[in-house]
């Protein structure tokens, strides 16, 4: 059936107040990005100071040593926690990344269990066969990403007290220029013995050489808790990050589908105004020729 005018004022109605609603989750998923990005940028000096801390540890007491004592062993059960979202309008981004955990968790021996953050992730690991230990809601702004923190740490930290885990790993999307996001992983604990060594071999930033006080171990079991949170809250930032960056790039898509929309509507609207006009133009002519022509025989 073909549209009138009225049908075409209404659909252009429509499509404006679309378009409206697109631009303010642009400017919403825009702002999101800048506060989550200055977060994990805001995190690089305490890391920076952690990872001394660690550096320090390992010089006093051996890289062997520490690796061992503070990753025990790096066989059995595997405990990892997953960043997903929850919000729609973000594209195949528990998709992608629910494939990468279960490819990456596949070459590991043992059990998998999986801490879910966000409940669409958590059905998409468990239908893959993932046993679920946990489901945390995705926190909506940078001040409730460090409860989120300290949950996963007591929970993850009782399993491995309780010996039901060995591993943690961890997976979030990590935004990529050109690509919007990517999956990463990392193994949490063990830690790994290269990563320590490359710790011992970090320059001291002073000439004075650091003291280990109150204990190497209570010391060691601060600074690896602190190591941990830093790499929990980054990666959940980051899953944020990725998640409005996702929005956003889906928000231009659709503006831009919108604008040519409109503009094909607003074409179809013009000409059929100007061919309801050209008609009505029409109509009067052939009255005034029929008329004029009636005048003349009288």
């Amino acid at each position: 059936m073909s549209d009138t005018q009225e049908s075409l004022r209404r659909k252009i109605r429509g499509a404006t107040e679309i378009e409206s609603v697109v631009r303010t989750m642009k400017v919403m998923a825009a702002s999101s990005i800048g506060q989550y990005e200055r977060s994990v940028g805001s995190l690089a000096d305490y890391y920076r100071a952690v990872e001394l801390g660690l550096a320090a540890c390992i010089r006093d007491t051996g890289v062997q040593g520490f690796a061992g004592g503070a990753g025990r062993n790096d066989t059995g059960a595997i405990g990892a926690v997953v960043f997903g979202s929850d919000q729609g309008l973000v594209g195949q981004f528990n998709d992608v990344l629910a494939d990468f955990v279960v490819k990456t968790l596949q070459a590991q021996p043992g059990k998998k269990n999986v801490w879910a953050v966000g409940e669409r992730i958590h059905l998409r690991l468990t239908d893959a066969g993932l046993s679920p230990l946990g489901l945390f809601a995705v926190p909506n702004s940078v001040s409730a990403i460090t409860p989120l923190v300290g949950q996963i740490l007591i929970e993850s930290e009782a399993h491995r007290e309780r010996g039901e885990i060995a591993q943690i790993f961890l997976f979030h999307n990590r935004p990529v220029a050109g690509v919007i996001y990517a999956p990463v992983s990392q193994r949490l604990l063990p830690l790994d013995k290269q990563w320590c060594s490359n710790l011992a071999s970090l320059p001291w930033p002073s000439v004075n050489l650091p003291e280990v006080i109150g204990g190497n171990e209570a010391m060691l079991f601060t600074l690896v808790r602190e190591y941990l949170f830093v790499s929990l809250f980054r990666a959940c930032a980051e899953s944020l990050a990725s998640e409005n960056a996702s929005r956003l790039a889906a928000m231009q898509r659709a503006e831009i589908n919108i604008n040519e929309l409109l503009e094909d509507l607003q074409h179809t609207f013009h000409r059929l105004r100007q061919s309801s006009i050209d008609a009505e133009l029409f109509d009067v002519i052939s009255g005034f020729e029929a008329l004029s022509l009636e005048l003349v025989r009288k």
